[in-house]
């Protein structure tokens, strides 16, 4: 197969990404599993936006003093800067954000300082990523492929031309491409708990090993405090922060609070595991008894409808929580357009690391900033556009991928293994 974009996921960051390249331009977007298996579906809390110009100072700290001030300074004020021309592109996509009458409603968090995240529910990133793929399967230059895996990129000195990937059945093509980019997500696959998919396996952060692409921080990894605790495998199930933002507390099993539920969410990740330990729990609790019990159906209906199939009605009893992994602040380097070390190829969403989160993400940056770079990933693509020669065909030899899955998680553990000990 040929085209002249290879987009490699379907998350927010993808899809943005595609809709901010021409039209003439023909467009391949592949993704591992179904298109609404992404964790950009997953997040409820909200996105972030700079409310007005007297709001910048204190969201650029709130950002800087939650990534322990490792972050990219320039990364940070681009992100900010862009936020409203960003809201502005989702509500033109359809996207519906929380109002009252024709204003906006904020909601806070956990680490800001000021009310300043826009939200639908308990589900923004269902309605912004559905709202997304809908735009992109309208369009016609764009195409879009499920249950396809990529397993190798095609490189020639350092140039990327595309990539090979397998459908579901095994049938192994490749996809030659002028440009391509990887907007692959997170590694929680990688982990026994987590709030990912476990399809997601850090497969792009393999491939930068193979071939030498620059990595960043990829030991930063974030626990998110308050996932409903069960005995059940499978994907952990978040109670987002604007949860605690609204007034949630956490307790022991006393009953008393034992730390301020709007710190950093490291640091209130490691308060619950230091309470655990001290208890010899496997869990502590969460209380929303200071929320109005309306408010809690309205805002938070699908955690709410959540726990009550789990057996727990919110609006009456505290919850069991229990910290799991989240998110990668850690990725594939990127510079300020998303241009990987390697030639044509970018890296965009979690899978990247252009600095903006340092060493701990902010609550609801996370859509934003994926949002932010995936648009300019798509205007440098454009500005600099030129064709390739004429890829020759390229074989596909399957036995050197036989046993991939495995290896490429192998080789992942053991990169973040060892950058975590050249820290120490």
């Amino acid at each position: 197969m040929n085209t002249d974009i290879i987009i490699v996921g379907c998350g927010v960051a993808g899809l943005y990404c595609a809709l901010n390249l021409p039209k003439d331009k023909k467009i391949v977007i592949v993704t591992k599993n179904k298109a609404r298996r992404s964790d950009s579906y997953l997040a409820q809390g909200g996105i972030c936006v700079l409310r007005d110009e007297e709001d910048f100072s204190s969201f650029y700290e709130d950002t800087m003093r939650a990534g322990h001030y490792e972050n990219d300074p320039d990364s940070v004020e681009i992100m900010i800067r862009s936020s409203q021309e960003v809201i502005s592109d989702l509500v033109s996509f359809g996207v519906h954000f929380e109002k009252n009458g024709k204003e906006f409603v904020y909601t806070r968090e956990g680490a800001h300082s000021a009310p300043r995240i826009l939200f639908h529910e308990d589900e923004t990133g269902k309605e912004i990523t559905s709202n997304l793929l809908q735009t992109a399967r309208e369009k016609e230059n764009i195409t879009l492929i499920e249950n396809f895996t990529m397993v190798d990129l095609i490189v020639e000195n350092n140039l990327c031309k595309g990539i090979v990937g397998h459908y579901n059945e095994g049938e192994y093509i490749s996809i030659t491409a002028d440009y391509t980019v990887l907007a692959t997500g997170g590694i929680g696959g990688l982990f026994k708990h987590s709030t990912n998919y476990p399809h997601l396996t850090g497969d792009s952060l393999a491939l930068a090993l193979k071939y030498g692409i620059k990595l960043q921080d990829i030991d930063y990894i974030q626990i998110h405090p308050t996932t409903l605790f069960s005995n059940k495998h499978g994907r952990e199930f978040l109670i987002s922060e604007s949860v605690r933002g609204e007034g949630a507390v956490l307790l022991n099993s006393k009953g008393e609070r034992f730390v301020d539920e709007l710190l950093p969410r490291d640091v209130v990740a490691n308060a619950i595991f230091e309470e655990m330990k001290k208890e010899g729990s496997n869990h502590v609790w969460l209380s929303l008894e200071a929320i109005d019990k309306e408010e809690i159906k309205s805002h938070f209906p699908n955690i709410y409808q959540h726990c009550l199939e789990e057996g727990y009605d919110i609006t009456k009893e505290p919850i069991p929580v229990v910290p799991s992994q989240h998110y990668f602040m850690g990725g594939i380097e990127v510079d300020k357009s998303s241009l990987t070390s390697m030639e044509r190829l970018y890296a965009v969403g979690e899978t990247a690391c252009n600095g903006v989160h340092g060493k701990n993400r902010l609550a609801s940056n996370s859509l934003l900033e994926s949002l932010v770079f995936a648009k300019r990933a798509a205007e440098h693509i454009t500005k600099n556009y030129t064709g390739l020669e004429a890829n020759e065909s390229f074989e596909v030899n399957e036995d050197t991928y036989a046993n991939y899955q495995e290896e490429y998680k192998r080789m992942v553990l053991e990169a973040i293994e060892k950058e975590k000990k050249s820290r120490e």
